[in-house]
């Protein structure tokens, strides 16, 4: 029903190409192994394949192994969705297996071939895939070669602090080896709940980044969203602007770091993050300078609509399915800014979404994923604090207070958040404001995360090797160095 928010990116909040395998907003509950039929020995161990849909190609992974009942538990890996694990129901007849995952309403079924292979086909969300896989000694594992591996030429500090009553936040601290103190950074991230690490797709990019800037010679501060990791507090109930909080009191934190000079603390925000920075910058005195990584410069209802077409073309969707989307979405919008009752939201939301889905063919469906489960997902969504807020945001009131220094980068090829329309929309809003001293640069070739990309689109994000380009990476640190950096 719906289409990716802000990013990462956050595939927490996305119903993506890839959520034709795993939707992660539904990767929650565990499933107990039922019994087998005799013969299931021959199905124990790693088995692995690969699952094309259209374009996209993802490898699939099952993992069986004989349980305490008699029977055969079963894990389902997304090894192109960061290794993402679901358990799953088993059934064996004979020389047929089936592996079913009820909460993303899908099953593997398929048949020895020889004691090395099976043929089956993977449903899910109304239709089929064939899909065969092989028995391996060990699944693969996606490859990150910009992971941060030890020993590190810094400190590493486990950071805890409080934001507001109820919410307190852990995180880590990065220091640069040398004499202090050092220019710092808070990294608030995308939409969705995120770890410290912005952790999406086997990728870790604020640990990347994190790693590149402190080997620079900057500090970086970043943490737990409220309600994940370690941190406290709920998720669910925050906005946009609570979680503005929890940033302003991360730069609270860092200036009461020695390694930390004063005067040198900046908000470096992506995605939805890059709708909080401003704010920050606006709320705290504390605050030298900010950077932009795919931040927003449109409302939110205009940048929902703009990225809903985008991606759905991507996924090859047709003209008039998807207009067919729009008609619908600018319905979901109204009864969003109307309805005060979130129960009854909820219903005019769930007409909506089963008129439009009535009205699009089987294959539109499918090529758009517009499933019964995925648009459960977000219904809950869209009927949630966070997304009424996040509609209703202006980012352009807040970027035309902003007095400090300010760097946005956006991706050539980000279909999330469109480099066009924002970056303008930035740049126009600071001016406006009478800020001078900014930056705003389109990186080509980049995607919503800052990968060199094909086309943009979120089925590439598991796939690419690279979790950050160092183009970007290179871009953030020398602009802070020359406006923060130690004076020569």
């Amino acid at each position: 029903m719906e289409t990716p928010i802000l990013h990462r990116h956050r595939v927490r909040r996305m119903a993506t190409v890839a959520s034709l395998v795993l939707s992660t907003g539904l990767a929650s509950s565990a499933l107990e192994a039922q019994g087998a039929s005799t013969g299931q020995q021959r199905f124990v161990g790693n088995w692995q394949g690969p699952l094309r849909a259209g374009e996209v190609t993802l490898r699939l992974g099952f993992s069986f192994a004989a349980d305490s009942a008699g029977g055969l538990a079963g894990t389902l890996t997304s090894i192109d969705q960061g290794g993402l694990k679901l358990p799953v129901t088993v059934r064996v007849n004979g020389d047929s297996i089936r592996a079913e995952s009820a909460p993303i309403g899908a099953a593997f079924a398929g048949r020895l071939v020889t004691a090395d292979s099976i043929d089956g086909t993977w449903s899910q969300g109304g239709g089929s895939l064939p899909l065969a896989v092989a028995r391996v000694a060990a699944l693969a594992t996606p490859r990150r070669p910009q992971e941060p591996r030890a020993p590190f030429p810094y400190a590493q500090h486990e950071a805890s602090f409080e934001s507001v009553p109820g919410v307190r936040l852990a995180g880590t601290l990065t220091v640069p080896a040398g004499a202090g103190p050092f220019p710092a950074v808070v990294l608030v991230s995308g939409s969705g709940p995120q770890d410290r690490d912005e952790e999406i797709l086997g990728h870790r990019p604020f640990a990347v980044l994190a790693d590149h800037l402190t080997r620079s010679g900057i500090a970086v501060l970043r943490y737990d969203d409220r309600g994940v990791g370690h941190s406290t507090g709920s998720f669910a109930a925050a906005t946009s602007g609570d979680f503005a909080d929890d940033a302003v009191a991360a730069v609270r934190y860092l200036r009461t770091r020695p390694e930390v000079a004063p005067g040198k603390i900046g908000v470096v925000g992506h995605s939805e993050g890059g709708l909080i920075a401003p704010m920050v910058a606006v709320r705290s005195t504390d605050v030298a300078f900010v950077v932009l990584l795919a931040g927003v410069g449109i409302r939110g209802d205009s940048l929902w609509m703009l990225q809903g077409r985008l991606l759905l073309e991507a996924a090859g969707l047709d003209p008039g399915a998807v207009e067919q989307w729009a008609r619908a979405q600018s319905r979901t919008i109204e009864a969003v800014a109307a309805e005060g009752d979130s129960a009854a939201l909820v219903a005019r939301l769930r007409a909506i979404g089963q008129e439009m889905m009535a009205g699009l063919t089987e294959e539109q469906r499918r090529a758009a994923q517009f499933t019964p489960a995925i648009m459960e997902v977000n219904i809950s969504l869209m009927s949630s604090p966070w997304f009424r807020y996040f509609l209703a945001a202006d980012p352009r009131a807040t970027l035309r207070q902003v007095r400090v220094p300010v760097l946005a980068l956006n991706g050539g090829r980000d279909l999330q958040v469109p480099p066009r329309e924002n970056l303008s929309a930035i740049e126009a809003a600071l001016r406006e404001g009478g800020n001078r001293d900014f930056r705003t640069l389109e990186l080509p070739g980049l995607n919503h995360l800052f990968q060199t990309a094909t086309t943009g689109a979120p089925a590439e994000y598991a796939q690419i090797e690279e979790t950050m380009s160092p183009a970007v990476l290179n871009e953030i640190s020398t602009w802070i160095l020359q406006r923060f950096g130690p004076r020569r």
